[in-house]
């Protein structure tokens, strides 16, 4: 069973992953906002002392375990460690968070799909020792966001590898990223069996950014449009290679390598909502204690909106350790990486939303807060509308009886 009570390593990491929010990341936060950008020096700083956005980074518990007969077993604790680092990241700031150097969302599924070739070659560049480096995820397109079995970017077969043609839009980090997964496929009447991952390499001719967005929160993080024109792609960048496609016969392998990636990395996109909507609850306590007459109207009205968000913040927290703890011991997680995505996001909004009302003025004008709400809105959108995670939950409830959602 989960264990609502830190280990001492989990605790060492929400220590030092918080200090360094607290001292590394709040003090850039509204100067890289307003710039639209974190300044290199400071990515070379922390690229040096080797903090990446990934999972590895925080290390394995090794005294965790738990006993089978006299033998103790060790239990990995990697997804639960992520969410725990992940919501003080968010705390400091989430734009900064997401640009932190590593392998990013492009990470997972190379971990769990790639060849032992692929997993050394395109992970083992992320290194204290080398310049700041970054991966990147390419799924969503114009006419396919939440609706993934609608790619339209195709693969054709050739000699030695594959030629990539179509768009691709609100990539993190994609014009900056050393290599891209980028889906595609190589018949759309197969549907989601058509589906295939690809390393896409920078520099690669054919594969090009054709604009970073503007954006109305985590303004700092680089987003962009990506192109491929005749873009050659060998055989080995193919995700798992070809007998990995092959042994799923007409399966739609492709598509489950891009949904086990949103079972790993929606309980840290959920992470990093609660440690959003857990900033603004905090600077709003804190002003609230500070400001407000103690036993008068306003401060009761105050206390009965900061109790109901820490709720939330609370629920939201149970929610994800759960979604987390589920993917370390190996059981499926989809139902729970949907249910928490789903209410981190719209918590993270309406936290932010009920602290503005508080502050009033003083939450506005380049303030904290202001910036918070504004960063918050994309946590209801990326990896999946809330919709889509509710639909998701549906599809888990009605499918053991028969029905499909």
């Amino acid at each position: 069973m989960i264990s609502y009570k830190l280990s001492s390593h989990q605790q060492q990491v929400k220590d030092v992953v918080h200090w360094f929010a607290e001292n590394e990341m709040r003090p850039i936060s509204l100067e890289a906002d307003k710039m639209g950008r974190v300044p290199d020096d400071w990515l070379n700083k922390i690229n040096q002392l080797g903090i990446q956005l990934n999972t590895s980074s925080f290390g394995e518990d090794k005294k965790s375990s738990q006993k089978s007969g006299k033998k103790a077993k060790s239990e990995r604790q990697a997804n639960r460690l992520a969410v725990i680092a992940t919501e003080e990241l968010g705390w400091g700031d989430p734009a900064i968070a997401l640009t932190l150097p590593g392998p990013g969302l492009g990470g997972p599924p190379v971990q769990s799909s790639g060849t032992p070739e692929q997993k050394e070659r395109f992970l083992s560049i992320f290194s204290k020792d080398e310049p700041p480096r970054w991966g990147a995820y390419a799924l969503t397109e114009p006419e396919a966001g939440s609706d993934v079995s609608g790619i339209r970017t195709t693969a054709q077969k050739t000699t030695g590898g594959y030629i990539l043609n179509g768009q691709k839009i609100f990539i993190t980090n994609g014009a900056r990223a050393s290599w891209v997964v980028v889906f595609a496929t190589i018949d759309r009447s197969l549907g989601r069996a058509g589906h295939r991952a690809f390393v896409v390499e920078k520099g690669t001719p054919g594969f090009s950014c054709t604009r970073l967005a503007k954006k109305m929160g985590i303004r700092a993080s680089e987003t962009a449009e990506l192109l491929l024109e005749d873009c050659f792609v060998p055989e080995e960048n193919l995700l798992g290679g070809e007998s990995y496609y092959e042994n799923q016969g007409s399966g739609p392998s492709g598509f489950r390598v891009a949904m086990k990636t949103f079972d790993n990395t929606r309980p840290i996109v959920a992470a990093m909502a609660i440690g959003i909507a857990r900033a603004a609850f905090e600077y709003t306590l804190d002003l609230v204690r500070k400001e407000y007459p103690k036993h008068g109207r306003l401060y009761h009205l105050a206390s009965e909106k900061l109790a109901r968000a820490e709720l939330e913040i609370e629920a939201a927290r149970l929610l994800t350790w759960e979604a987390a703890w589920k993917a370390d011991i190996g059981q499926s997680n989809a139902k729970e990486a949907a249910m928490c995505k789903a209410h981190s996001g719209k918590i993270a909004l309406e936290v932010c939303a009920g602290c503005l009302e508080l502050l009033g003025p003083a939450g506005l004008d380049g303030q904290i807060v202001e910036k918070l709400y504004r960063d918050a809105k994309i946590f209801d959108i990326f990896e999946g509308t809330n919709q889509v995670q509710h639909l998701i939950t549906a599809r888990h409830l009605y499918e053991p009886h028969g029905v499909r959602v």
